[in-house]
């Protein structure tokens, strides 16, 4: 069941814009001058319930105007969207007892106050019971092993500790969806991995829906079964995570370690590395049969390791985003 539907959203701004020269300085001050710029331009996509989603683009690609009309900030220039069967334009109220929101740069927490305060405050905004907003308290302090900061001041929580505490902050009130904007931007590796934890738990515990923006390729690997590629206002691509990586890029990467050092001069394969006894060969999966590559290096001598990977996701985002697009699907090969 799709509980977000966007159909053919469209944003204009006017922006300002400054003529050169004295006079154009004074004239832009009196009777100013605008242009057009088209932030949104005609998309459409539909979130499922219970769907991890990641929405991803380059800076200015759009992402933040697109979350902003899902929630009711922003309006649409044209176009529909329906967020729980809510149009947020005109529910917004009723709609934000019913999301949440975590931004990696901005905080819903008062910064001289200690979590367990926001918490009170925000449970009293969205007039939670005190019976119930007390065990929920509770839950989300075991959950995600927040008690000790608790009374602590927010200013004196690491950034880890902090975003802990605003994820738990955003679904105090057991929203259905909640919208993640780098939720670990600045994280070291090990707080990274424990808050993607969290994320899957509290989508497959309590069947949250998860609209996910991150520049981090870890974060849409090991959380989202599909992503939505936007740039320049447009989506651009809409696959699964797996046909994301299988169908626009097509190369494999194999690591192999030999016994002795080998001649792989007339093997006629793409070797981007050959030190010692170590070799590192890429083949293009749409001109190459991987099994005959993989028999040819064994044949060359006594294989002590070999490893197949595929190619990082970075790669395959940053090959996306510079692509001119042509037509609604578009193969990469490189």
């Amino acid at each position: 069941m799709s509980i977000i539907k966007v159909n053919n959203l469209c944003k204009t701004f006017k922006v300002k814009t400054k003529e050169p020269g004295l006079s154009g300085s004074i004239k832009s001050m009196f009777a100013p001058s605008y242009k057009e710029v088209k932030a949104v331009k005609d998309i459409s996509f539909q979130v499922e319930k219970g769907e991890i989603l990641a929405f991803i683009g380059p800076n200015g690609a759009g992402k933040s105007t697109t979350i902003k009309m899902m929630t009711g900030i922003l309006h649409p220039s044209s176009g529909d969207i329906e967020v729980l069967g809510l149009n947020p334009a005109k529910d917004r109220r009723e709609l934000s007892y019913k999301i949440g929101t975590v931004f990696g740069q901005k905080s819903q927490l008062w910064f001289h106050l200690p979590p367990l305060d926001s918490f009170n405050l925000l449970g009293n905004i969205y007039e939670m019971d005190k019976d119930k907003l007390k065990k929920r308290i509770e839950m989300l302090k075991e959950v995600f092993e927040i008690g000790d900061l608790m009374d602590v001041p927010v200013r004196k929580l690491s950034l880890g500790q902090r975003i802990r505490c605003e994820i738990a902050a955003s679904i105090l009130h057991e929203p259905e969806i909640i919208f993640l904007d780098e939720p670990t931007i600045g994280l070291d590796v090990v707080v990274k991995q424990k808050i993607r934890e969290l994320i899957l738990q509290l989508n497959k515990e309590e069947k949250t829906t998860i609209f996910l923006t991150s520049h981090d390729a870890g974060d849409i690997e090991q959380l989202c079964k599909r992503a939505i590629i936007i740039n320049h206002g447009e989506v651009v691509l809409n696959e699964t995570i797996k046909s994301l990586k299988y169908d626009y890029l097509n190369k494999k990467e194999i690591h192999i370690k030999y016994s002795d050092s080998v001649n792989l001069q007339d093997s006629k394969l793409n070797i981007i590395k050959h030190k010692g006894n170590a070799v590192k060969v890429q083949v293009d999966t749409t001109k190459q049969d991987i099994d005959e590559v993989l028999t040819t290096l064994i044949k060359c001598g006594k294989v002590n390791d070999i490893t197949i990977s595929e190619a990082p996701l970075e790669e395959v985002i940053s090959l996306i985003y510079t692509q001119k697009k042509g037509g609604e699907n578009y193969a990469i090969n490189s």
